[in-house]
């Protein structure tokens, strides 16, 4: 196997972080106009999957075909399907109380102060998330073992977090459910399968980079970030922050593991 290209790499970051730059800047645009900025969160999911399409691009004639190919196809499908959900999940709904609670401190205006601590934020965390994204389709020669073990478990993520969010999508359209916390399903084995199957997700596609030990190594940030954000970031310390006061979410938490999946404990 040939050295890993870096020459031709390099430049290939720069278009990666104008293509999830251009992304929130539209998304802003839209969001300041329709006056509701949970729509950034839609934009997530769009912006990997603009970063897979340019660096598929870019490394034309760099990469194995087959490698670029697949990772490409694998981070549009999960973020276009994670664009998807959250979209039809906040159609019709207010302001998100995370992004109403962080504006009411905004000093000054509150979209300019929403562009730079939420869009411009997201798009560098976009970035350097998909580093596994990028540098897999610069690495040569033909997958091993290891593509198929990071698409088994990109594959068991995806499953994971759509079922779940599925799950979830079922129980609140009951209204007989109102005021009662989820405990079915995945969401019996653990408080968070979306973000476990983002968590498998994120380790899969690293995987998919590991054939060549330069691209593994300046991309292992990537999950080691989205495992960090998953846990004690924006996701489940802040939704577990938000439910706290809930009803029987106590004892919810005392029975269900906080993110890996295993069988409910005795009450």
């Amino acid at each position: 196997m040939n050295g890993f290209p870096w020459d031709a790499f390099a430049p290939n970051l720069a278009w990666a972080a104008a293509a999830a730059l251009a992304v929130m800047l539209v998304t802003f645009a839209v969001a300041v106009r329709a006056g509701v900025h949970r729509i950034v969160d839609v934009a997530w999911g769009v912006g990997f999957t603009a970063v897979a399409a340019v660096t598929f691009a870019a490394s034309a004639g760099h990469g194995d075909p087959l490698r670029r190919a697949l990772v490409t196809a694998l981070t549009a499908v999960w973020g276009l399907r994670l664009a998807a959900h959250i979209a039809r999940r906040g159609r019709g709904h207010g302001e998100d109380p995370r992004y109403e609670a962080m504006l009411a401190r905004a000093p000054g205006n509150r979209n300019a102060y929403a562009l730079r601590m939420v869009y411009l934020l997201q798009g560098a965390l976009v970035w350097l998330v998909s580093l596994p994204v990028q540098a897999a389709q610069y690495v040569p020669g033909p997958p091993s073992a290891l593509t198929w073990v990071g698409t088994a478990l990109w594959a068991a993520g995806l499953g994971f977090e759509a079922v779940g969010d599925a799950q979830l999508a079922r129980f609140r359209a009951d209204p007989a459910n109102r005021g009662r916390i989820m405990d079915r399903g995945l969401w019996a084995w653990t408080r968070h399968p979306n973000y476990f199957g983002d968590f498998c997700v994120w380790w899969g596609l690293y995987l998919l980079a590991c054939d060549s030990p330069a691209a593994a190594a300046v991309s292992l940030v990537s999950p080691v970030v989205m495992t960090l954000l998953l846990t004690r970031g924006s996701g489940k310390r802040l939704l577990e922050r938000h439910m706290a006061g809930r009803p029987g979410y106590a004892a919810y938490q005392a029975r269900t593991s906080g993110f890996l999946p295993r069988p409910p404990r005795r009450p």
